[in-house]
C-alpha cells in the first residue's frame, strides 16, 4: 500500500511540475498555454471523478441515493478548474429556474469537451445526465457516472435507446428527478454561434414524462478554447437559463414542432449572448436564413 501511495505522489509531483513548465513556456509561445491548460484539465477531471466515486458510494450507504453526487462533484470540478486554468462559467438565472423547476428536462448547446466544466458549474440538484454507453467503461469517470445515476444510451441500438428513455421518464415522474441532455447529440466545434440539427430524444422524454423543458444557452467560447488552432485561454463564459417550456397535454405528434421552435429560440439567444460575451455588436434581428435554414430537426427516425 505504501509503495502505491509513493508512486501516486511521485506521479502527481511530476505531472504538476510538467504543467507548471508549460505555463512558464506560454510566455514564449501561446501553444504552450494550450498544453498546460489541457494537462491541468485532465488531472482535475481525474481527481474530481475519483472524488465523485467516493461521494457516490458514501451517499448510497447513508441515504440510499447518489444523485446529489453529480452536483457536489461538479461544483468541486468547477472550482478546481477555475484555479488551475482560469476558466469560469457564469450562470445567468435571475428567476432561479435551476433550483425551482423540478422535475424537468434541461437542454443545452454542445460545443467542445469543455462542456464537462460547464455542467459542473451549473448542474442542478437532483439531476442526472444521459451519456454514450461507451463512457461507462472509462475508469473513475465512468464509474462515477454509473454510481451517480447517469442514463447510458447505446445510440446504435434504437430499441435499447427507447427503453432507456422510457425508464428515465418513469423515474423522473416517480422520484421528481431531472435530466440534462444535449439535443445536438454531438459537439459542434464551431468558431461562430450556431446549432447542429436537434435530435428529438430530449423532447420525446419531456412529453412522455409531461415535464417542462428548460433551455440553457452557453455563449460560443471559441475565443477561449479553439482546439483546431491549439488555443486555450483563461476567461469567463456566460450561460443563460431561459424560461421553462411546458409540455403538459402535448403528445408525440407535437414533438417536431416543439423541437423546431425550441431550437430557433435557443439559436437567437446564442447569437445575442455570444455578441455580449465577446464585446461585439448585438444583432437587432437574427438573419432569417440563418435561423431557419432547414428545420433544424433531424429528419431520420430518432428516439
Amino acid at each position: 500500500m505504501s509503495s502505491i501511495l509513493y508512486y501516486l505522489a511521485y506521479f502527481l509531483v511530476g505531472y504538476t511540475a510538467l504543467t507548471i513548465s508549460f505555463y512558464m513556456l506560454s510566455y514564449l509561445t501561446p501553444k504552450a498555454a494550450f498544453v498546460a491548460r489541457l494537462l491541468a484539465s485532465y488531472i482535475a477531471l481525474l481527481l474530481c471523478a475519483a472524488y465523485g466515486v467516493f461521494v457516490s458510494v458514501l451517499l448510497r450507504l447513508t441515504t440510499g441515493s447518489a444523485h446529489s453526487a453529480q452536483h457536489a462533484t461538479g461544483r468541486a470540478f468547477a472550482r478546481v478548474m477555475e484555479i488551475t486554468t482560469g476558466v469560469r462559467f457564469d450562470i445567468i438565472d435571475p428567476k432561479g429556474h435551476l433550483d425551482k423547476v423540478r422535475p424537468a428536462v434541461f437542454i443545452g448547446n454542445h460545443q467542445t469537451e469543455l462542456d464537462v466544466l460547464m455542467l459542473g458549474a451549473m448542474f442542478p440538484r437532483n439531476c442526472g445526465v444521459t451519456a454514450k454507453k461507451s463512457l461507462k467503461s472509462i475508469p473513475f469517470l465512468g464509474w462515477f457516472m454509473a454510481l451517480s445515476g447517469a442514463v447510458f444510451i447505446d445510440r446504435k441500438n434504437t430499441k435499447d435507446a427507447r427503453q432507456a428513455m422510457a425508464g428515465a421518464a418513469a423515474e423522473m415522474r416517480a422520484k421528481r428527478q431531472s435530466v440534462y441532455m444535449f439535443p445536438e447529440g454531438t459537439r459542434s466545434y464551431s468558431r461562430e454561434p450556431m446549432l447542429l440539427p436537434f435530435k428529438k430524444g430530449a423532447f420525446h422524454l419531456a412529453v412522455q414524462a409531461q415535464v417542462p423543458i428548460v433551455p440553457c444557452v452557453v455563449a460560443n467560447y471559441s475565443h477561449i478554447l479553439w482546439i483546431k488552432g491549439m488555443d486555450f485561454k483563461s476567461g469567463r463564459i456566460p450561460i443563460k437559463v431561459l424560461d421553462p417550456i411546458p409540455t403538459t397535454g402535448l403528445t408525440a405528434a407535437d414533438v417536431d414542432e416543439l423541437t423546431r421552435t425550441t431550437r430557433e429560440l435557443m439559436l437567437r439567444e446564442l447569437v445575442t449572448l455570444t455578441a455580449i460575451a465577446r464585446g461585439t455588436r448585438v444583432p437587432t434581428e437574427l438573419d432569417h436564413d440563418r435561423a431557419s435554414k432547414a428545420s433544424g430537426v433531424e429528419i431520420k427516425r430518432t428516439i
